[in-house]
């Protein structure tokens, strides 16, 4: 077996490293069977691989199916997403925004919820669903939430009555709902164009 010369071994592995996981196999198990008895050690100890690697990319340039393979990864391969993985995510996702979530009166389309994304994951939590902000995220969108700051300009101070309101809708909200009565929110302050 015959070593290539060092500016040559040195375009290999620029070349090598340029390319995807399921490439670099491939072209690792070409270049070992180019050079006969001793190529795969050659070739593992040039890249930095194991010797399985690139036996396993010399399985791959023979299974022509392989090789026409597009992606890196085979069709159905990779993670699962959480929500496929755990089954009623989504509707205990939607039960827990039922009473946090405000739209625009003038576009049906558009919603928000008041829980932030950690406040959401907490609550699923809670509910035997492992979930991060990151899948939440995913949800709210999935599920046409948008984003929404409230915006204030001006303080107007602390009132030692402020959720009173609140508090009483509620309870109302509840006692309508188990006598079977629809609930109707009705925001009256109309936008203007």
């Amino acid at each position: 077996m015959v070593d290539y010369p060092e500016a040559h071994e040195q375009d290999m592995i620029a070349l090598f490293d340029s390319l995807s996981e399921k490439d670099r196999r491939r072209y690792a198990a070409i270049e070992a069977k180019k050079l006969g008895h001793g190529g795969i050690d050659y070739i593992c100890s040039l890249f930095g691989l194991d010797d399985k690697t690139v036996t396993r990319g010399m399985k791959d340039i023979e299974d022509k199916t392989l090789l026409e393979q597009k992606g890196v990864r085979r069709t159905g391969g990779g993670r699962k997403k959480t929500e496929e993985k755990e089954s009623g995510l989504d509707q205990a996702f939607l039960d827990t925004l039922r009473n946090h979530t405000a739209g625009d009166p003038m576009d049906d389309a558009v919603k928000w919820t008041a829980l932030s994304r950690q406040d959401i994951a907490k609550a699923l939590n809670k509910k035997g669903f492992d979930v991060s902000r990151n899948i939440i995220r995913q949800l709210l969108k999935k599920h046409g939430f948008v984003k929404r700051k409230m915006k204030k300009s001006k303080s107007t101070g602390e009132f030692k009555e402020r959720n009173r309101q609140f508090k009483k809708i509620a309870r109302l909200k509840k006692s309508y709902e188990k006598q079977g009565n629809p609930i109707i929110s009705v925001d009256t302050k109309k936008k203007r164009s």
